[in-house]
């Protein structure tokens, strides 16, 4: 597996700040056609609450990526 590219802006762009303002959030593209999301670690909140046929597996976590950063990577983002 190896990382491609950004999707969508560098969430640093213009001086822009992040929340913890190392570098996250941010959407990879891998070379396996699959992405890498980057965020913040909601997994401890999320247990419990999430919709019944949703589940995270001990080897998975649930991460919080801003609606802005998803909108800006949709045109990033194939179609198939």
């Amino acid at each position: 597996m190896n990382f491609l590219h950004r999707l969508g802006p560098d969430p640093h762009a213009n001086g822009l700040q992040t929340v913890a303002l190392n570098g996250c959030p941010d959407i990879i593209a891998l070379d396996t056609g699959d992405f890498a999301v980057i965020g913040i670690d909601i997994t401890a909140k999320a247990q419990g609450r999430l919709p019944p046929t949703v589940g995270c597996g001990p080897d998975e976590r649930v991460v919080l990526i801003p609606r802005k950063t998803l909108v800006l990577a949709k045109a990033d983002i194939p179609a198939a």
